[in-house]
């Protein structure tokens, strides 16, 4: 597996995540397949890509020359095998689910070349049971890029005790490929980054919950006193707070650390709808 080149790459779902991780695979020269298991998702992601490019173009930050090239080297199926089946590289976007990710990468060992490394994108959940009973333990590892995909820096890649060097390096290379600053860490609840930023977060809410200031001031004070591009509560409404309440229940459980503990504000704004941008409305108005 010393050779790898991930010319061809497949994306499994066609989400916010998954659309922005095809876009810049696509943009770093890669023949991209996006895959859903609806036509209309698949569409829906590919209007997300094109979205996500003008923008670029109009900020001078991508040429016409590469949105046009990027959009060339993409398309869009409901086949998943089909999709899985000549890829270099399949990373797997769908929700997180346990039992919907183990039961696709055992449908994809099948599928896929026994080169064909495979990587899912979760922020969190074990990989050693994500990969449970799938073949090929080397080829597998986990890929977790950040939202949105197209400007973020950060990929993490998370290495499982089976995977083999090989595989990480070449995964590693390719992050540098696609513009970003990886950073290896190993399967472990909340891997790095979501382990830190959920329990931040998650105190943000309680001082938040208790009077200690405003959202706003809270906010402020992490981007001002610590250099934070944004405020942690700001934060939780861009990814979403059910997202971030079902990460948290879950490190609740796999660490047992009270630190983890969901404040009950977070609770009821979850239950009332209140998850953040994407409903309009969270610790702010959007």
């Amino acid at each position: 597996m010393t050779d790898i080149q991930f010319q061809t790459v497949a994306v499994l779902g066609a989400g916010t995540m998954g659309a922005g991780i095809a876009q810049v695979c696509a943009q770093a020269g890669s023949r991209v397949v996006l895959q859903d298991i609806q036509d209309a998702f698949v569409q829906k992601g590919l209007q997300r890509v094109r979205e996500s490019l003008e923008v670029g173009v109009q900020k001078q930050k991508v040429t016409p020359e590469l949105r046009d090239q990027t959009l060339a080297r993409l398309t869009v199926t409901t086949d998943r095998a089909a999709a899985a089946r000549t890829a270099d590289l399949v990373i797997e976007a769908v929700p997180e689910i346990l039992e919907l990710k183990n039961g696709l990468f055992r449908e994809l060992a099948a599928v896929c070349r026994p080169t064909t490394v495979l990587a899912t994108n979760t922020s969190s959940l074990s990989l050693a049971k994500v990969f449970a009973g799938v073949d090929g333990p080397g080829r597998c590892l986990g890929m977790h890029f950040f939202n949105p995909p197209p400007i973020m820096k950060l990929l993490e890649v998370v290495k499982l005790d089976g995977t083999e060097q090989a595989t990480i390096d070449a995964v590693m290379a390719y992050a540098v490929r696609l513009g970003k600053d990886p950073i290896l860490v190993k399967d472990s609840p909340g891997f790095a980054s979501s382990r830190l930023g959920v329990c931040l977060g998650l105190e943000a809410i309680r001082m938040l919950e208790s009077g200690v200031a405003s959202a706003e001031d809270i906010d402020k004070a992490m981007v001002l006193g610590y250099g934070h591009p944004m405020g942690p509560l700001k934060l939780t409404d861009l990814v979403g707070l059910d997202v971030r309440l079902a990460i948290a229940d879950y490190l609740r459980k796999e660490l047992d650390h009270p630190g983890f503990a969901a404040p009950e504000l977070m609770r009821k704004m979850v239950a009332e709808g209140k998850l953040g941008k994407k409903s309009g409305q969270g610790f702010y108005k959007w």
